[in-house]
């Protein structure tokens, strides 16, 4: 069973969230509160697998609260209640894993039992709830023990050498591989003595932390086995990515979506990420693209803007997307917001590449303003 914790301001809303959750066996509330503050005081003497949180509360709002009890626990899974779906995407960059429009039923509850049992693998039956260690690669690298707390590593190869392992799972890594990409410089013998020594202080570290990988030894090099542990990469590996804009699962488009946090291992200049960095860039702007899409099929204008304006946070000269805004500023009619984002991205593309925006979008933007003046 998960241990669930509810908070909603609203006591009617609570009471029937009580009811609906506690009526699906896969749950254990282990508390409910209409006061946010109270409900994070409380929250450490619980073991919670996922809180539901109504995101307008007073005193704190649930944007908020998500916030806090990350620092407090990250293996706690966030389903945002809602009764604005203009909330979704602030909700999902703030590591929601998932998040629901009122009134909450059964079949929404049922939605986020199956993601529940999707990630973890299992249903959980009787004692102490076994949360998970989590992983991050995409938007920096961050590793988290099952008590949420961030695992340190001895050197910046142990570090780089487990990276490297995380974004080849179930692959024959090659110890020649290892050693010429981390120990390059030095003579054989140094550098493979390094390499035993790296993977054997990684190895009881990933054991003394619980993290739910294992790194196996073969003739000629390692492989690591994501035992019980799912992660972002790990997840994008695995999905099959449409060479086409064929139907997808809106659900895991949206996970998939909801995992990318940035670039991969962000901030960290190993010279090997670059070309899985560019491949991952490419299938979160296909699902980026595949979400507007039916977003905007379903008139769902402001959530299809947010997704835009989140994607370009992170790559702001990407050409295809800002033009997508700019179509979508010009389809509701706010030709000023037209002008002020070209301007803005020609300024950014002037500076950054050094030539002038794109022919084709000068021309229509162009077009656009002198037929709306």
């Amino acid at each position: 069973m998960f241990n669930a914790l509810i908070v909603e301001d609203e006591k009617p809303i609570l009471d029937l969230m009580k009811y609906v959750i506690g009526q699906d066996p896969h749950y254990t509330i282990v508390g409910a509160f209409t006061n946010p503050l109270e409900a994070l005081a409380e929250f450490p003497e619980h073991s919670v697998d996922v809180a539901f949180l109504d995101i307008e509360m007073p005193k704190m709002n649930g944007l908020e609260l998500a916030q806090k009890i990350n620092e407090c626990s990250a293996q706690t899974k966030i389903v945002f209640t809602t009764a604005y779906k203009d909330y979704a995407l602030d909700a999902f960059n703030l590591f929601a894993f998932h998040y629901i429009l009122k009134p909450v039923t059964p079949m929404a509850i049922d939605r986020v039992t199956k993601k529940l049992v999707e990630q973890l693998g299992h249903i959980k039956t009787g004692g102490q709830p076994q949360n998970k260690a989590t992983i991050q690669c995409f938007g920096g690298f961050e590793v988290r023990n099952q008590e949420g707390n961030m695992v340190r590593w001895r050197t910046k190869k142990a570090e780089e050498l487990f990276a490297y392992f995380l974004c080849h799972p179930g692959r024959h890594v090659s110890k020649w591989n290892l050693i010429d990409l981390l120990w390059g410089e030095m003579d054989e013998e140094r550098a493979t003595h390094n390499l035993y020594t790296t993977v054997y202080r990684l190895k009881k570290i990933l054991k003394e932390q619980k993290i739910g990988v294992d790194i196996h030894k073969t003739s000629e090099g390692y492989v690591l086995e994501p035992r019980d542990q799912s992660y972002d990469v790990w997840a994008y590996l695995q999905h099959n990515f449409p060479q086409t804009r064929e139907p997808f699962d809106v659900e895991q488009a949206e996970y998939l979506y909801s995992q990318y946090k940035g670039p991969l291992l962000d901030q960290r200049d190993y010279f090997w990420k670059t070309p899985m960095e560019e491949m991952f860039a490419k299938q979160y702007t296909m699902l980026v693209q595949q979400l507007i899409e039916h977003d905007l099929f379903q008139r769902e204008w402001q959530k299809a803007e947010q997704r835009v304006d989140s994607y370009l946070s992170m790559y702001p000269l990407q050409e295809e997307m800002n033009q997508i805004l700019l179509e979508m500023y010009a389809r509701n009619k706010q030709s000023g917001k037209v002008a002020k984002h070209y301007e803005k991205f020609a300024h950014a593309y002037r500076n950054e590449v050094g030539v002038e925006p794109p022919e084709g979008m000068r021309k229509w933007v162009a077009a656009y303003l002198k037929e709306n003046s």
